[in-house]
């Protein structure tokens, strides 16, 4: 596998871990530096890991990663996107609590999003396997390629929030939701 078809692999590989990360940065209108940083850093390791995990599994497991991964991302994405939902409305519902933003950026959010977004890459992992390829290398290219794509997202986020206010933290859990309804249909159907 060449250079660019392994850049391109990384590409498609962090498009569901850039858009989660541009929810993020609309979620919240509060962005640090580190808060980026640490997303790109999050995402990218689960981006860089699941492969190699995926390639050292191998063809043991592959078909229960192809056959459950659409359920663990629809269900983890979906659970963060609901309660995004009923944040904002509940804020819109009292709007004087507006100033009590739950962090969006803590541990526990960012590896969840992580683990949801990056299970594709764990069976990409298991493809690789079959092609032989030198695993430590494309991993490395794909955890800095979501690493960079991440860390930017969350500014770009940030600059649209901040346009759209309120209504931004309830249109950013839909799209984790829609990105969950994503990876479920393209896993399950096509």
């Amino acid at each position: 596998m060449d250079f660019l078809t392994v850049f391109l692999l990384a590409i498609a590989l962090s498009a569901d871990a850039f858009a989660v990360s541009v929810t993020n940065g609309i979620y919240d209108s509060t962005v640090t530096k580190r808060d980026a940083l640490i997303t790109g850093f999050t995402f990218g390791s689960f981006q860089a890991l699941m492969p190699i995990l995926g390639f050292l599994l191998g063809t043991t497991f592959s078909d229960f990663v192809s056959r459950y991964q659409h359920w663990i991302a629809v269900i983890l994405l979906g659970t963060i996107g609901i309660n995004m939902m009923v944040e904002a409305v509940n804020d819109w519902k009292k709007p004087e609590d507006t100033l009590s933003v739950t962090n969006i950026f803590t541990a526990k959010n960012l590896v969840i999003q992580g683990i949801a977004t990056s299970i594709d890459a764990l069976a990409a992992g298991v493809s690789l396997a079959v092609l032989n390829i030198n695993i430590i290398t494309s991993a490395l290219m794909i955890g800095l390629i979501t690493f960079i794509c991440c860390t930017f997202g969350v500014y770009i986020g940030k600059k649209f929030g901040s346009l759209l206010g309120l209504r931004a933290r309830f249109i950013g859990g839909l799209v984790i939701i829609a990105i969950g309804i994503k990876i479920f249909i393209e896993n399950q159907f096509i």
